[in-house]
């Protein structure tokens, strides 16, 4: 799966505050998503990350 910078994907597990849906903010090794729900950013490891994306919006 292609990800680049801007889209928005729904993960399998929900953050804390119950949204499934983040916005990529940055994309390399790591992949720095935005939390659509409340605003937050979360740094994580593209090969985790790529394991944990249910589908791309």
């Amino acid at each position: 799966m292609q990800i680049e910078i801007g889209d928005i994907i729904e993960m399998k597990k929900p953050h804390p505050c119950g949204s499934k849906q983040f916005k990529v903010r940055s994309a390399g090794m790591d992949l720095k998503l935005e939390c659509i729900g409340c605003g937050r950013e979360v740094v994580i490891n593209r090969f985790k990350a790529m394991k944990n994306i249910k589908n791309k919006l």
